[in-house]
């Protein structure tokens, strides 16, 4: 009989609503997945968010920009069900661009047409899609209370006015999951972490500095792979001392999975 090939530990962080169906990629492509989510979804309506509406309604927005297949959904939430039809066929009269394929996905899932997508999957990558174009015009976006500062920057930088509503944030999950899920860090249970946002890196080491000093902390995981969905992500995770094994030119996370085993080959 063959010796069974021992598969390497992949921690999998994300919100409760992606660790189904990213355990499942990680686990058709070769990992064990171990999932836990270290950060959370939750709902919110910002002061902006009834002038963004107008706005696309009235025709005055020239593009709207998704940057999460959440942020649609989210958006969604909070239109009466009886007007949804009427929102979407408004943002068929503008420019919709989504950050990425499966932002797109979910944008034409809803009957929803998307004018583009940039090559680089990321803030800057639609800042520098849209910047030849879009002088002068009107932008909305509705996304997370944690965005990147860098694409409002961006595009006011390119002349273009530019409106930001926040229809989600970000929470950290806390019990009995996530301190298992620490205990077998610490154990040197995992191979390879994979963050995909840089409010997930911070969570991860507050729940971890609960049960273990930084320096421990990080030299575990300075003895794994660690992977950064992108340079934000990256970024935050050098800060705190850990380096970032890898980071994909695309920013999904099956580009992580991919990307980590061709280093394992």
């Amino acid at each position: 009989m063959s010796e069974q090939v021992k598969r390497p530990v992949l921690a999998i962080m994300r919100p409760e609503s992606y660790l189904k169906e990213s355990a499942e990629l990680a686990e058709s492509m070769g990992f064990e997945p171990l999932a836990v989510p270290m950060i959370e979804l939750a709902d919110m309506k910002d002061g902006f968010f009834d002038g963004f509406v107008e706005r696309v309604l009235s025709g005055v927005a020239d593009y709207v920009i998704f940057t999460s297949a959440n942020g649609i959904d989210f958006t969604l939430r909070k239109i009466p069900s009886n007007e949804r039809d009427k929102f979407i066929d408004a943002l068929n009269s503008t420019k919709v661009i989504a950050i990425g394929p499966t932002t797109r996905k979910a944008l034409e899932d809803l009957g929803i047409n998307v004018l583009g997508m940039p090559g680089v999957y990321s803030s800057e990558g639609l800042v520098e899609f849209l910047c030849p174009e879009v002088k002068g015009k009107i932008i909305d976006t509705a996304r997370s209370f944690y965005g990147s500062s860098l694409l409002i920057e961006g595009l006011k930088e390119c002349g273009a006015q530019v409106h930001e509503t926040n229809v989600y944030t970000l929470t950290k999950p806390k019990g009995d999951v996530q301190d298992g899920f620490i205990r077998r860090m610490l154990d040197g249970q995992i191979d390879v972490f994979a963050f995909t946002s840089s409010m997930m890196v911070r969570n991860f080491f507050e729940h971890a500095i609960d049960k273990a000093s930084s320096e421990e902390v990080i030299d575990i995981m300075n003895k794994s792979i660690v992977a950064a969905i992108g340079i934000p992500t990256a970024k935050t995770l050098e800060s705190y001392g850990v380096k970032v094994s890898v980071t994909p030119g695309k920013f999904t996370f099956q580009d992580i999975l991919v990307k980590v085993m061709e280093m394992l080959d």
